[in-house]
Protein backbone atom coordinates (compact mmCIF):
# COMPACT_ATOMS: atom_id res chain seq x y z
CA UNK A 1 0.00 0.00 0.00
CA UNK A 2 2.80 1.95 -0.95
CA UNK A 3 2.10 5.70 -1.21
CA UNK A 4 -1.69 5.58 -0.11
CA UNK A 5 -1.15 7.79 3.59
CA UNK A 6 -0.78 11.93 3.30
CA UNK A 7 1.41 13.21 5.76
CA UNK A 8 0.47 16.14 8.14
CA UNK A 9 2.55 17.45 10.72
CA UNK A 10 1.09 19.90 13.13
CA UNK A 11 4.23 22.43 14.07
CA UNK A 12 2.22 24.98 16.07
CA UNK A 13 2.10 23.76 19.20
CA UNK A 14 3.73 25.80 22.10
CA UNK A 15 4.75 25.39 25.58
CA UNK A 16 5.42 27.91 28.12
CA UNK A 17 7.24 25.78 30.33
CA UNK A 18 9.79 25.42 27.47
CA UNK A 19 9.75 28.96 26.82
CA UNK A 20 13.74 29.58 27.87
CA UNK A 21 14.23 26.75 24.40
CA UNK A 22 11.94 28.39 22.34
CA UNK A 23 12.83 32.00 21.75
CA UNK A 24 14.13 31.29 18.74
CA UNK A 25 12.74 28.42 17.06
CA UNK A 26 9.38 26.30 16.93
CA UNK A 27 9.07 23.45 19.36
CA UNK A 28 9.56 20.96 15.97
CA UNK A 29 13.15 22.77 16.00
CA UNK A 30 13.89 21.79 19.14
CA UNK A 31 17.87 20.05 18.99
CA UNK A 32 18.15 16.49 20.91
CA UNK A 33 20.05 13.60 21.33
CA UNK A 34 23.52 15.06 19.48
CA UNK A 35 22.48 16.32 15.62
CA UNK A 36 18.65 15.82 15.65
CA UNK A 37 15.29 17.92 16.01
CA UNK A 38 12.04 16.65 17.47
CA UNK A 39 10.26 17.01 13.71
CA UNK A 40 13.01 14.40 12.68
CA UNK A 41 11.25 11.37 14.19
CA UNK A 42 7.77 11.98 12.97
CA UNK A 43 8.73 12.92 9.71
CA UNK A 44 11.07 10.40 9.64
CA UNK A 45 8.75 7.79 10.83
CA UNK A 46 6.43 8.78 7.75
CA UNK A 47 9.23 8.30 4.83
CA UNK A 48 10.17 5.23 6.55
CA UNK A 49 6.45 3.90 5.96
CA UNK A 50 6.59 5.00 2.54
CA UNK A 51 4.40 8.37 2.92
CA UNK A 52 5.89 10.25 -0.24
CA UNK A 53 3.63 13.53 0.54
CA UNK A 54 3.83 15.76 3.84
CA UNK A 55 2.65 19.13 4.96
CA UNK A 56 3.80 20.84 7.40
CA UNK A 57 1.89 23.67 9.37
CA UNK A 58 3.96 25.91 11.43
CA UNK A 59 3.01 28.56 13.24
CA UNK A 60 5.78 30.47 15.53
CA UNK A 61 9.17 30.83 14.81
CA UNK A 62 9.78 28.63 11.93
CA UNK A 63 12.85 30.21 10.36
CA UNK A 64 14.57 27.95 12.27
CA UNK A 65 12.48 24.97 10.89
CA UNK A 66 12.52 25.61 7.17
CA UNK A 67 16.33 26.24 7.68
CA UNK A 68 16.78 22.52 8.78
CA UNK A 69 14.27 21.18 6.47
CA UNK A 70 15.11 22.83 3.45
CA UNK A 71 13.79 20.56 0.03
CA UNK A 72 13.59 18.09 1.52
CA UNK A 73 16.24 16.10 0.47
CA UNK A 74 17.76 14.54 3.17
CA UNK A 75 14.48 12.92 4.01
CA UNK A 76 14.01 12.22 0.08
CA UNK A 77 11.08 14.34 -0.30
CA UNK A 78 12.88 16.93 -2.68
CA UNK A 79 10.21 15.70 -5.49
CA UNK A 80 8.90 17.23 -8.70
CA UNK A 81 5.56 15.23 -7.25
CA UNK A 82 4.57 15.28 -3.95
CA UNK A 83 7.27 15.80 -1.54
CA UNK A 84 7.17 18.24 1.25
CA UNK A 85 5.35 21.51 2.23
CA UNK A 86 5.38 24.20 3.92
CA UNK A 87 2.00 25.66 5.41
CA UNK A 88 2.14 28.54 7.83
CA UNK A 89 -0.35 29.85 9.83
CA UNK A 90 -2.06 33.04 7.89
CA UNK A 91 -2.04 34.95 10.37
CA UNK A 92 -1.81 35.09 14.99
CA UNK A 93 -5.37 33.58 15.61
CA UNK A 94 -5.79 32.31 19.32
CA UNK A 95 -4.39 29.35 20.36
CA UNK A 96 -7.08 26.01 19.87
CA UNK A 97 -5.95 22.73 21.77
CA UNK A 98 -5.65 19.53 20.29
CA UNK A 99 -2.98 18.69 17.27
CA UNK A 100 -4.14 19.70 13.98
CA UNK A 101 -6.39 22.82 13.74
CA UNK A 102 -9.07 22.58 11.24
CA UNK A 103 -9.28 26.32 10.72
CA UNK A 104 -5.33 26.32 9.87
CA UNK A 105 -5.90 23.68 7.48
CA UNK A 106 -8.91 25.39 6.18
CA UNK A 107 -6.88 27.91 4.87
CA UNK A 108 -5.13 25.00 2.68
CA UNK A 109 -7.93 23.05 1.44
CA UNK A 110 -6.37 22.94 -2.41
CA UNK A 111 -3.61 21.06 -1.14
CA UNK A 112 -6.06 18.66 0.20
CA UNK A 113 -8.44 18.29 -2.38
CA UNK A 114 -5.51 18.24 -4.96
CA UNK A 115 -3.75 14.98 -2.59
CA UNK A 116 -4.14 11.37 -4.69
CA UNK A 117 -3.60 9.73 -1.27
CA UNK A 118 -6.73 8.37 -0.21
CA UNK A 119 -5.87 8.23 3.78
CA UNK A 120 -4.27 11.35 5.86
CA UNK A 121 -2.07 10.46 8.80
CA UNK A 122 -2.03 13.93 11.02
CA UNK A 123 0.28 14.10 13.73
CA UNK A 124 2.08 16.37 16.44
CA UNK A 125 6.02 17.61 16.70
CA UNK A 126 6.94 16.86 19.71
CA UNK A 127 6.90 12.96 20.47
CA UNK A 128 9.81 10.71 20.27
CA UNK A 129 9.17 7.43 18.76
CA UNK A 130 9.79 5.17 16.18
CA UNK A 131 6.67 3.98 14.29
CA UNK A 132 5.74 1.63 11.65
CA UNK A 133 2.04 3.67 10.17
CA UNK A 134 1.88 0.63 7.66
CA UNK A 135 0.54 -1.93 10.16
CA UNK A 136 -1.51 0.94 11.72
CA UNK A 137 -3.27 1.76 8.17
CA UNK A 138 -3.49 -2.14 7.14
CA UNK A 139 -5.64 -2.47 10.66
CA UNK A 140 -7.44 0.78 9.80
CA UNK A 141 -8.61 -0.87 6.84
CA UNK A 142 -8.78 -4.29 7.97
CA UNK A 143 -11.69 -3.85 10.58
CA UNK A 144 -13.40 -0.76 8.84
CA UNK A 145 -12.61 2.11 11.05
CA UNK A 146 -12.92 5.84 10.47
CA UNK A 147 -10.19 7.25 12.61
CA UNK A 148 -7.67 5.50 14.46
CA UNK A 149 -6.15 7.31 17.42
CA UNK A 150 -2.41 5.64 18.01
CA UNK A 151 -2.09 5.31 21.93
CA UNK A 152 0.44 4.41 24.24
CA UNK A 153 -0.48 2.98 27.70
CA UNK A 154 -4.05 3.98 26.89
CA UNK A 155 -3.03 7.80 26.30
CA UNK A 156 -3.29 9.61 23.27
CA UNK A 157 -0.39 9.77 21.09
CA UNK A 158 -1.95 12.74 18.93
CA UNK A 159 -1.54 11.00 15.96
CA UNK A 160 -4.68 9.66 13.93
CA UNK A 161 -5.47 8.16 10.84
CA UNK A 162 -8.77 8.99 8.62
CA UNK A 163 -9.71 9.04 5.04
CA UNK A 164 -8.88 12.39 3.20
CA UNK A 165 -12.00 12.76 1.96
CA UNK A 166 -13.12 12.50 5.73
CA UNK A 167 -11.06 14.76 6.61
CA UNK A 168 -12.05 17.23 4.40
CA UNK A 169 -15.39 17.61 5.11
CA UNK A 170 -14.95 17.51 8.96
CA UNK A 171 -12.52 20.89 7.98
CA UNK A 172 -15.26 21.64 5.65
CA UNK A 173 -17.93 21.27 8.26
CA UNK A 174 -16.44 22.39 11.12
CA UNK A 175 -18.75 25.37 12.14
CA UNK A 176 -21.96 23.48 12.49
CA UNK A 177 -20.11 20.52 14.39
CA UNK A 178 -18.22 22.64 16.92
CA UNK A 179 -15.42 20.52 16.29
CA UNK A 180 -12.15 22.33 16.01
CA UNK A 181 -9.61 19.61 15.48
CA UNK A 182 -9.20 15.81 15.51
CA UNK A 183 -9.44 15.45 19.49
CA UNK A 184 -12.66 16.97 19.24
CA UNK A 185 -14.62 13.89 17.10
CA UNK A 186 -12.37 11.18 19.11
CA UNK A 187 -13.80 12.59 22.57
CA UNK A 188 -17.39 13.05 20.78
CA UNK A 189 -19.44 9.32 21.88
CA UNK A 190 -21.94 10.84 19.52
CA UNK A 191 -19.69 11.50 16.54
CA UNK A 192 -21.32 9.21 14.40
CA UNK A 193 -17.93 7.38 13.41
CA UNK A 194 -16.19 4.39 14.27
CA UNK A 195 -12.92 5.65 16.36
CA UNK A 196 -10.30 2.46 16.75
CA UNK A 197 -7.45 2.66 19.04
CA UNK A 198 -3.62 1.45 18.32
CA UNK A 199 -1.20 0.41 20.77
CA UNK A 200 2.67 1.50 19.73
CA UNK A 201 4.62 -0.55 22.44
CA UNK A 202 7.88 0.87 21.96
CA UNK A 203 9.88 3.73 23.37
CA UNK A 204 7.90 7.06 23.51
CA UNK A 205 7.88 10.32 25.30
CA UNK A 206 6.23 13.43 24.67
CA UNK A 207 8.42 16.53 25.10
CA UNK A 208 5.69 19.33 26.37
CA UNK A 209 8.34 20.62 29.62
CA UNK A 210 12.08 21.32 30.36
CA UNK A 211 11.37 18.44 32.65
CA UNK A 212 10.69 16.00 29.85
CA UNK A 213 12.89 17.55 27.77
CA UNK A 214 15.90 16.89 30.35
CA UNK A 215 14.54 13.43 31.00
CA UNK A 216 14.24 11.85 27.37
CA UNK A 217 17.76 13.20 26.93
CA UNK A 218 19.23 11.33 30.12
CA UNK A 219 17.27 8.16 28.75
CA UNK A 220 18.78 8.20 25.52
CA UNK A 221 22.51 7.60 27.53
CA UNK A 222 20.90 4.16 27.97
CA UNK A 223 21.15 1.93 25.13
CA UNK A 224 18.23 -0.19 25.45
CA UNK A 225 16.32 3.05 24.93
CA UNK A 226 18.66 4.01 22.78
CA UNK A 227 18.16 1.19 20.32
CA UNK A 228 13.91 1.50 20.29
CA UNK A 229 14.34 4.27 18.88
CA UNK A 230 16.93 3.83 16.46
CA UNK A 231 16.76 1.26 14.40
CA UNK A 232 18.67 0.17 12.00
CA UNK A 233 15.29 -0.85 9.47
CA UNK A 234 13.45 2.72 10.53
CA UNK A 235 16.14 4.92 10.75
CA UNK A 236 15.85 8.59 11.89
CA UNK A 237 16.74 11.04 9.67
CA UNK A 238 17.92 15.16 10.22
CA UNK A 239 20.02 17.46 8.11
CA UNK A 240 23.68 16.59 7.50
CA UNK A 241 26.38 18.82 8.46
CA UNK A 242 30.10 18.53 7.75
CA UNK A 243 32.23 18.73 10.28
CA UNK A 244 35.42 17.28 11.24
CA UNK A 245 35.80 14.60 13.68
CA UNK A 246 35.30 15.53 17.78
CA UNK A 247 39.32 15.87 18.96
CA UNK A 248 40.05 14.61 22.75
CA UNK A 249 43.44 15.23 23.93
CA UNK A 250 45.32 13.03 26.31
CA UNK A 251 43.62 14.87 29.62
CA UNK A 252 40.12 14.32 28.36
CA UNK A 253 37.70 11.85 29.96
CA UNK A 254 34.91 10.72 28.48
CA UNK A 255 31.71 8.08 30.01
CA UNK A 256 28.41 7.50 29.24
CA UNK A 257 27.51 10.48 26.93
CA UNK A 258 26.70 11.31 23.57
CA UNK A 259 29.19 13.17 21.50
CA UNK A 260 28.55 14.70 17.69
CA UNK A 261 31.53 15.77 15.31
CA UNK A 262 33.48 18.99 15.58
CA UNK A 263 33.65 19.19 19.12
CA UNK A 264 37.05 19.81 21.50
CA UNK A 265 36.93 18.04 24.83
CA UNK A 266 39.85 18.73 26.67
CA UNK A 267 38.11 18.27 30.15
CA UNK A 268 35.66 15.69 31.78
CA UNK A 269 32.44 14.64 30.45
CA UNK A 270 30.01 12.00 31.90
CA UNK A 271 25.83 11.24 31.04
CA UNK A 272 25.87 14.35 29.08
CA UNK A 273 25.15 15.32 25.18
CA UNK A 274 27.28 17.42 23.60
CA UNK A 275 26.16 19.35 19.76
CA UNK A 276 28.30 20.11 17.18
CA UNK A 277 31.27 21.92 17.73
CA UNK A 278 30.97 22.23 21.81
CA UNK A 279 34.42 22.91 23.43
CA UNK A 280 35.08 22.17 26.66
CA UNK A 281 37.94 23.18 28.48
CA UNK A 282 41.03 21.89 30.73
CA UNK A 283 40.08 20.81 34.01
CA UNK A 284 36.17 21.23 33.45
CA UNK A 285 33.85 18.47 34.80
CA UNK A 286 30.46 18.47 33.10
CA UNK A 287 28.09 15.56 33.94
CA UNK A 288 23.93 15.08 33.26
CA UNK A 289 24.41 18.17 31.02
CA UNK A 290 23.03 19.19 27.68
CA UNK A 291 25.35 21.08 25.82
CA UNK A 292 24.23 22.28 22.15
CA UNK A 293 25.95 23.46 18.67
CA UNK A 294 28.76 25.37 19.07
CA UNK A 295 29.07 26.03 22.74
CA UNK A 296 31.83 27.43 24.26
CA UNK A 297 32.89 26.13 28.61
CA UNK A 298 35.95 27.09 29.75
CA UNK A 299 38.66 26.12 32.14
CA UNK A 300 38.27 24.93 35.48
CA UNK A 301 33.97 24.98 35.52
CA UNK A 302 31.76 22.79 36.96
CA UNK A 303 28.30 21.87 35.16
CA UNK A 304 25.99 19.32 36.54
CA UNK A 305 21.90 19.05 35.63
CA UNK A 306 22.51 22.02 33.55
CA UNK A 307 20.93 22.67 29.66
CA UNK A 308 23.31 24.99 27.57
CA UNK A 309 21.28 26.18 24.26
CA UNK A 310 23.32 27.51 21.00
CA UNK A 311 26.29 29.69 21.14
CA UNK A 312 26.46 29.91 24.91
CA UNK A 313 29.83 30.90 26.32
CA UNK A 314 30.81 29.50 30.19
CA UNK A 315 33.79 31.68 30.92
CA UNK A 316 36.61 30.20 33.23
CA UNK A 317 35.77 29.31 36.86
CA UNK A 318 31.85 28.91 36.29
CA UNK A 319 30.35 26.77 39.09
CA UNK A 320 26.10 26.05 37.83
CA UNK A 321 24.62 22.87 39.68
CA UNK A 322 21.35 22.69 39.37
CA UNK A 323 18.79 19.54 40.26
CA UNK A 324 17.59 16.76 38.01
CA UNK A 325 13.79 17.77 38.51
CA UNK A 326 15.15 21.20 37.73
CA UNK A 327 18.12 21.92 35.67
CA UNK A 328 19.53 25.01 35.10
CA UNK A 329 18.80 26.90 31.80
CA UNK A 330 20.97 29.43 29.80
CA UNK A 331 19.27 30.80 27.15
CA UNK A 332 21.03 30.65 23.41
CA UNK A 333 24.24 32.90 22.92
CA UNK A 334 24.34 33.94 26.44
CA UNK A 335 27.37 34.73 28.34
CA UNK A 336 28.51 33.20 31.77
CA UNK A 337 31.22 34.56 33.99
CA UNK A 338 32.57 33.94 37.29
CA UNK A 339 32.10 37.29 38.48
CA UNK A 340 28.41 36.66 38.16
CA UNK A 341 28.37 34.09 40.14
CA UNK A 342 29.80 35.95 43.35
Amino acid sequence: MKNTMLGVIDATSYYDSLEDLLLHRSLAALPIAGRYRLIDFVLSNMVNSDIGSVAIFPKFQYRSLMDHLGSGKNWDLNRKRDGLFFFPAPGLEANEEGVGSFNHFAHHMDYFRRSTQEYALISNCFTLCNIDYQPVLERHIRIGCDITEMRHNGSSLDMYLVKTSTLIDLVENRRESGYTCMQDVVDDMDSGFKVCGYEHAGFVQTIDSIEEYYDASMKLMNLSYWKELFKKDMPIYTKVKDEPPTRYTSAASVKNSIIANGCFIEGSVKNSTMFRAVKVGKDTTISNSIIMQKSQIGDNCVLENVILDKDVRIEDGVKLIGEANNPIVIRKGMIQGALMNS
